[in-house]
């Protein structure tokens, strides 16, 4: 072969060869970038509930969760740091890396009550989270001991009145839903009573059966078995409607307090400055949970109510918190309640 054609025949394989290498080359980094693309999450993510296992909003954090984690192929742990109102938790989670795998559930008690009860609140309410979306609300139900002769709010509102040196209350905690609730229905029934707080529901309702304590105001989700059970009794529900499950016991709206509407809140929050696609992974994941009709269900029975799996975003959770700020943190500052 003369030179000239083994040297073009050379730099023909050796062009081949190299075209080949850019080929194998173009298509590891397209496999690569299309890896990434569906790389989060890649391992499990941490929810912090801010509260003691067991109460309301773990139940349902919990809840929401599982469903969750079937959509993103991933486990979510939950992780319980109770303590100062949920402020203990969530202190925790704004110092998180914002790369998705750490979430956190909020309240209305987290991100409203406490801006009225600490005078240095580790976090700023709004500033501080990046809200994937609400995860349901619940109405809450002024329950009593067994024993308390009262069936109704208006045979309360007199009883207290003749008894507001002995009568106690009971709460989650100061800053919690519980505690929230009653300062509200007790600021419009013009009654003092003293505030017993425990260190979460189970406590609090324990000792409410055990008739250590008068009455507590409590989410559904953990009040109506023990209703049910005949363990306490419901004088009122807080909320705007009755609810289906307890059809002879009234609203304190209908009994004259109208101001009285009371729904506590939840939401998942993500620390400031998580990347978009692992928000909007996430957010699809929380769409998929709500539109879940088994989990639908199971909250319905409690009286949680998903809100519509469209209309769940980070929009309305923040309209949530700007609206609790405005309306109930006065309510608690007047009741002269702090902490530092």
């Amino acid at each position: 072969m003369p030179m000239m054609a083994m040297g073009c025949a050379r730099l023909g394989r050796i062009a081949l060869a190299a075209m080949m290498c850019f080929s194998v080359a173009e298509g590891a980094n397209a496999q690569s970038a299309a890896s990434n693309e569906k790389a989060f999450p890649a391992r499990s993510i941490t929810l912090i509930v801010p509260f003691p296992a067991g109460g309301p909003s773990d139940a349902v954090a919990r809840s929401i969760s599982q469903s969750m984690a079937m959509d993103l192929g991933q486990s979510i742990v939950v992780e319980n740091i109770g303590g100062a109102g949920g402020t203990n938790g969530l202190a925790k989670f704004i110092k998180s890396p914002p790369d998705g795998y750490t979430m956190a559930y909020g309240t209305v008690g987290t991100h409203v009550a406490n801006v009225a009860l600490y005078k240095k609140l580790p976090y700023d309410p709004i500033s501080d989270f990046d809200p994937v979306g609400p995860v349901g609300t619940a109405p809450v139900i002024l329950v009593a001991r067994s024993t308390l002769p009262v069936a109704d709010l208006a045979e309360f509102v007199i009883y207290a009145r003749a008894n507001l040196a002995k009568m106690t209350f009971g709460s989650a905690g100061i800053g919690s839903i519980s505690h929230l609730s009653c300062v509200t229905l007790l600021s419009s029934l013009k009654l003092s009573v003293t505030h017993v707080p425990y260190r979460g529901v189970a406590p609090a309702m324990n000792d409410l059966i055990g008739g250590h304590t008068d009455f507590m105001c409590d989410q559904s989700t953990t009040s109506l078995p023990q209703i049910a059970g005949g363990a306490i009794k419901a004088i009122a529900v807080l909320s705007d409607q009755k609810l289906p499950q307890l059809p002879n016991v009234a609203t304190a709206a209908s009994a004259g307090y109208s101001d009285v509407n009371i729904r506590s809140w939840n939401a998942l929050f993500l620390p400031k400055g998580v990347p978009d696609e692992a928000r909007s992974r996430l957010a699809k994941a929380l769409r998929f949970a709500l539109s879940d009709r088994n989990l639908r269900e199971q909250m319905t029975a409690v009286g949680v109510d998903l809100p519509d799996p469209d209309k769940a975003g980070p929009a309305e959770v923040t309209a949530l918190i700007e609206k609790g700020i405005k309306n109930d943190v006065p309510v608690l500052r007047t009741r002269g309640e702090s902490l530092d």
